[in-house]
């Protein structure tokens, strides 16, 4: 049987957002070593601070200042932090209510170990050495042994006006892992290397689907037949792409296209070129292009033939 292939891949991509009032107080009074909490119409202080009471959904703008220190509501112990966690050393997420505050903040807490950390310690912020008015200009908690004090005092009335407040963000989300195409897709990934197309056939149904799932999507059956299709294809739809990708080096504006090859029930995916993009259309025949070295095609292009006629590829579209 042949290798199932595997690789590692990455996701990523940052999240721009503008910040209402209550947020930019929040994360500009992080810089400035102040946390902000916002007062419902029941008196009560959430902390992170939210704009709209989540019990009545009325607007909330009573900003508070509550204190830095707090008491461990509950916890879990991060054996191996990842890349991009506050701490590279194992530590503990912990839901923190900071004292004047009634919910709790999540964020990591820095102790030596597991046996060092139970629901109700006392700890404290660590500020982080630079600060830009993210939640990150918290670098973690810490364990705190000085008085509790009077937790009602902690929650003031707070402007929530800054110098130079923050008025947006940039989020970089990204999730990394390890993907697996699993036998079928494996075995078209191999053939297409090879500068073949390998699809396989329906025992039911009889379509042959290109790339393979392993499975036929309408009859539910496994699917094991293989099948070799085009190398030629018809092109079945297509757009314009006329915004230019980062890291990639295709002038705007070009073409992908939807193409049917020839003998497959399942249209892939491909660039278009060797044709000026005005003149790709429905029914385009066309062939795949490998460039040197290439496992995978670079792009489809006309193979002079006549255009397909539409009945041929009415059900692929």
């Amino acid at each position: 049987m042949p290798e199932v292939l595997k690789a590692p891949l990455v996701v990523e991509f940052p999240f721009t957002r503008s910040l209402g009032p209550v947020q930019s107080a929040f994360l500009t009074g992080l810089r400035e070593r102040t946390v902000l909490g916002v007062r419902t119409t029941e008196g009560k202080v959430l902390v992170p601070p939210v704009e709209y009471d989540p019990v009545t959904a009325d607007e909330i703008r009573d900003l508070v200042e509550v204190g830095t220190t707090g008491t461990v509501t509950t916890w879990a112990w991060n054996h191996e932090p990842r890349r991009g966690q506050p701490l590279d050393t194992p530590f503990a997420w912990v839901l923190v209510k900071l004292d004047g505050a009634d919910t709790a903040l999540l964020h990591a807490l820095d102790a030596p170990g597991p046996d060092a950390v139970h629901s109700g310690m006392r700890v404290r912020v660590r500020w982080a050495a630079e600060r830009d008015g993210a939640i990150t200009d918290i670098a973690c908690f810490e364990p705190y042994d000085g008085d509790d004090g009077d937790a009602g005092d902690q929650a003031r009335p707070h402007g929530g006006e800054f110098e130079n407040a923050v008025s947006g963000i940039i989020a970089h989300a990204r999730l990394d892992y390890t993907y697996s195409p699993g036998r079928a897709q494996s075995g078209y990934i191999n053939s297409i290397a090879e500068h073949r197309a390998v699809g396989e056939r329906c025992p039911s149904c009889r379509k042959v689907y290109v790339p393979p799932r392993g499975a036929c999507p309408t009859c539910g059956v496994a699917t094991d037949e293989q099948v070799e299709v085009g190398p030629a294809g018809t092109v079945t739809t297509y757009c314009i792409v006329n915004i230019k990708a980062k890291n990639l080096d295709i002038e705007v504006p070009y073409v992908y296209a939807h193409i049917a090859l020839d003998g497959a029930d399942l249209a892939l995916h491909g660039r278009i070129a060797g044709i000026p993009y005005d003149q790709v259309r429905m029914g385009l025949r066309v062939e795949p292009v490998w460039l040197d070295g290439g496992r995978y095609p670079d792009h489809y292009r006309p193979t002079g033939e006549p255009d397909a006629d539409y009945e041929t590829y009415k059900e692929l579209i």
